[in-house]
């Protein structure tokens, strides 16, 4: 069995997901290290993979005041930079060579086969060349250009076909400019002839390797138009322990009422606790539900007097959603992906990248209601808004339906298990 390195930079859900590969994986006898932040390491371990370091943890990189935190896999994927977006290309090109140095650190000489994210992949095509090794890109989000759909960082606005291509062709040059330092430099360091990253793309896209795409099409049918080998397999989940419970301050709130209505915003909103806290407490009495708070960055919290409301910390969606009565989020990938696997209606609130993607998806597929744009919560009508949200999420009966339909249909797919099978096929 070949020695396996995963590699995944950015936020909780651009790495999460890879644990349930990689737990796969050893089930299947594979040795395998995930080289992920530091703050993951204890996801990684909980899984039974060795953990292995990478610098520059996007946590405590933030960007220019008055924008909102995201995960690097969403920072890598932006349009082109205009005004106020160089700030923050500057910052993840800066991020993007610290990870260079450290994909390299963690490549030990030993590795046989790499599996890549999004955002290591172009670094990680580098590292396989110098080593001789096969590698597989694994990518939680439909980043190869088609005329089904504009890139997913562009807000879900259909160009028109052609249109949709020429922005995905463009989107990729985008991302070449912002590894051209990072790949110049770690192609010198690893001994490699000069080549930028759109020559080394091209060269791979020549030879027309396997991709395997990490979601459902349930939510996003394969475009017709992509080449043979761009497969869509279905999700990764978190990996999480089998005999896992929720802690038993959850457990007892739940049993204490109606099901309750689950509001979180993940790895965005970083600073904007306060306000969103207020909101999201207004908006439940305002809808008569129950509600519990998910801190994530933003730090959302709520009073200990109120007993109609919990504040938690970080809990598996696996476990966690099935128990709502709805989910309001800002439509993440595999945040979408839970609540959808969980088979209960979404309230999308998405903030940026290809959130707005993802909650047009859900909407369209009738388990959600319509998106709220995060910037949208700060006009004067977002409680009356997020309030009419929740009350129809939890009360229209189509909606729960159409989620539950997904649901059944998410549960026959194995994405995991075609990443061993295409690992078996590349192993040396």
């Amino acid at each position: 069995m070949p020695k396996i390195l995963i590699t995944a930079a950015g936020s909780y859900g651009d790495v999460a997901p890879y644990t349930g590969v990689g737990a796969r994986l050893r089930a299947a006898g594979h040795e395998v290290a995930l080289a992920t932040h530091d703050a993951y390491a204890p996801l990684v371990r909980a899984a039974g993979l060795e953990f292995r370091p990478l610098p520059a943890d996007p946590r405590t990189a933030r960007p220019t005041a008055g924008r909102e935190e995201r995960g690097q896999e969403e920072a890598t994927q932006e349009t082109p930079p205009t005004g106020g977006n160089r700030a923050l290309m500057r910052q993840a090109a800066a991020f993007i060579h610290r990870l260079g140095d450290g994909l390299a650190e963690a490549a030990r000489p030993d590795t046989e086969l790499l599996l890549l994210s999004a955002t290591t992949a172009p670094l990680g095509r580098q590292i396989a060349e110098a080593m001789g090794i096969p590698s597989l890109d694994l990518p939680l989000v439909p980043n190869a250009p088609t005329g089904d759909f504009a890139p997913v960082v562009s807000g879900g606005r259909s160009l028109g076909r052609w249109g949709n291509r020429t922005a995905g062709r463009l989107a990729l040059r985008v991302i070449d400019r912002l590894y051209a330092e990072a790949t110049r430099d770690l192609r010198a360091r690893l001994g490699l002839p000069p080549g930028s990253p759109r020559t080394v793309r091209r060269r791979t896209e020549a030879a027309a390797p396997p991709v395997l795409y990490g979601f459902s099409e349930v939510l996003v049918p394969r475009p017709a138009d992509w080449r043979p080998g761009l497969e869509v397999v279905g999700n990764w989940w978190p990996h999480h322990s089998p005999d896992a419970q929720l802690p038993s301050a959850i457990e007892d709130f739940l049993s204490s009422g109606p099901l309750p209505v689950l509001i979180g915003f993940g790895s965005m909103a970083s600073g904007e606790g306060e306000r969103l806290s207020s909101l999201a407490v207004r908006a439940l009495r305002r809808a008569k539900v129950r509600g519990i708070l998910q801190s994530g960055w933003a730090q959302l919290a709520t009073e200990p007097a109120d007993d109609d409301i919990l504040t938690i910390g970080e809990v598996p969606h696996a476990l966690l959603h099935p128990r709502m009565a709805a989910v309001v989020h800002h439509c993440g990938a595999g945040t979408a992906a839970a609540g959808l696997r969980a088979g209960v209606p979404t309230v999308p609130v998405p903030v940026t990248a290809d959130q707005p993607f993802w909650a047009a998806h859900l909407t369209a597929l009738g388990a959600a209601t319509a998106p709220i744009p995060f910037g949208d919560l700060a006009s004067p009508d977002a409680e009356s808004r997020l309030a009419a949200a929740l009350a129809r999420a939890t009360t229209d009966p189509a909606l729960r339906t159409h989620a539950t339909r997904a649901a059944h249909r998410l549960a026959a797919e194995d994405g995991a298990g075609a990443v061993v099978a295409a690992v078996g096929r590349l192993a040396p």
